[in-house]
């Protein structure tokens, strides 16, 4: 029989000291002090990088010259033309995307903070990103220029999902997910988040070059703390906090921003497009999320059967750009290559989509163009056209007015053969389309699949 002395008594606990220490103690230390994967070392700079200074310091790339109505007599000289020419004007700064084309976009995990997954993607698909989408939340409270220089000195413009949350504290329970009271719109609208709000407006102001703010996105589902539908915010609010978030920017002067209104593709028991827009003065691109394969959802749909219908609302009252913000495609029935090509050959008839960003990353599921050689040579061959050469710089200036739309075509003769085209009646978020919003068929929310929304994990809350 094992007799209990006090020296056993005292290496038995200190062996349960080593083990709770082993198991227990050492690892929530180690999580707590262990640096931030997505984040810069060091203080922020207030500063212009070096590059920047250079770059901005050079003429600027301007738009191609325009061809004129006036007519020419034999000697070329145009007919009542002054004798003595007026000094040129100033050449306007090239427009971004270039006029007739559209830019191509990622949107990856790591954001700025790793850029080895949009090497990989521009190696695979042999173009490189002309825009990179990241998130950055409110919760971190902090402006960091280094997550936009770090883009825009590789000739990329940045895209920020300027999110006010904390991504930390989201619910695992599906209908509380968008409640997190400290984030009310009310708040906003309250004036409690102001000194942020104006610490990232001097601080975009003073990058020197234009970037897209992608603000408050999705806002018309319920997953959101800033949607309506969610965390005791009332009709009417969204419109509100977006004004005075704006305003802030305008009176900070910083116009280089291009502010993006970003829905999630309708869906039946969302909250209806036109009650949440803030109005063409207050917005510059329209954004829209959806994507072809989330779980649940994997029933075939072409990106026109997926964003046609949501188009046709939009331009009941805005006639305003139109990006693709968030976009992908399942591979898990095989068709992701297919659906890419029809993407490429489907986006010239929208004119008045100027860009599209590609979600390059794995949530719930493989939204990967490099995840397929077949993929990724389906993408490759369709953003080789023309219209998706166009380049951005700092001295870029962003298209904020939709292209004209061409005037339609003759309509083909009886014995004129076409491939028949997809139909856009498909409604968006039932179980017969794939589109990745939110599914219908009860009064209450339903489960919006989180891969619709591929939140960057963690957002980039470091800036």
């Amino acid at each position: 029989m094992l007799r209990i002395t006090v020296p056993r008594l005292v290496g038995l606990l200190a062996l349960a000291l080593m083990v709770s220490y082993t198991f227990v103690l050492a690892p929530k230390y180690n999580a707590r002090n262990a640096p931030a994967p997505y984040a810069f070392a060091g203080a922020a700079p207030t500063a212009m990088p070096d590059w920047l200074v250079a770059a901005l310091a050079e003429p600027a790339p301007t738009a191609a010259p325009t061809a004129t109505s006036a007519a020419t007599d034999p000697s070329g000289t145009p007919s009542g033309a002054p004798t003595a020419a007026p000094a040129p004007a100033e050449p306007a700064p090239a427009p971004f995307p270039s006029p007739g084309g559209a830019f191509m976009g990622i949107m990856t995990k790591a954001g700025p903070y790793d850029l080895a997954p949009v090497e990989e993607f521009a190696t695979a698909v042999q173009h490189r990103p002309t825009v990179l989408e990241f998130s950055v939340g409110w919760w971190d409270k902090q402006f960091d220029r280094r997550i936009f220089d770090t883009v825009a000195e590789r000739g990329i413009m940045p895209m920020v999902a300027w999110e006010p949350w904390d991504f930390h504290k989201e619910s695992k329970v599906d209908k509380l997910r968008g409640e997190q009271p400290d984030y009310a719109l009310s708040r906003i609208i309250g004036g409690e988040f102001d000194a942020y709000i104006k610490q990232w407006a001097e601080g975009v102001k003073n990058l020197g070059y234009p970037i897209a703010l992608r603000f408050a996105h999705e806002m018309n589902g319920y997953w959101y703390p800033w949607a309506e539908q969610a965390n005791g915010n009332r009709r009417g609010q969204y419109v509100q906090a977006w004004k005075r978030v704006h305003d802030l920017f305008r009176q900070a002067g910083a116009d280089k921003v291009v502010w993006v209104w970003s829905p999630n593709i309708d869906y039946e028991n969302a909250t209806p497009l036109d009650s949440l827009y803030p109005g063409d003065d207050y917005v510059d691109w329209i954004g829209l999320s959806g994507y072809y394969g989330t779980v649940g959802l994997e029933k075939y749909a072409s990106f026109e059967q997926i964003f046609e219908p949501t188009l046709r609302k939009l331009r009941a009252f805005s006639q305003k750009p139109v990006v693709i913000t968030e976009t992908a495609a399942t591979d898990s029935s095989g068709q992701k290559a297919r659906w890419i090509t029809e993407m490429f050959a489907q986006l010239p008839q929208h004119p008045d989509i100027i860009g599209l960003i590609w979600y390059e990353a794995v949530k719930e599921v493989d939204w990967r163009v490099t995840a397929s050689d077949a993929a990724s040579a389906a993408y490759a061959a369709g953003v080789s056209a023309p219209r998706y050469a166009g380049q951005w710089t700092v001295r870029s200036q962003p298209l904020r007015a939709s292209p004209p739309t061409a005037p339609p075509s003759a309509p083909p003769s009886p014995s004129a053969s076409a491939a028949p085209s997809p139909s856009p009646s498909a409604k968006p978020g039932t179980g017969s389309t794939g589109t990745g919003s939110k599914p219908s068929g009860s009064a209450g929310p339903g489960r919006k699949p989180t891969a619709t929304k591929p939140r960057t994990t963690p957002p980039a809350g470091a800036g």
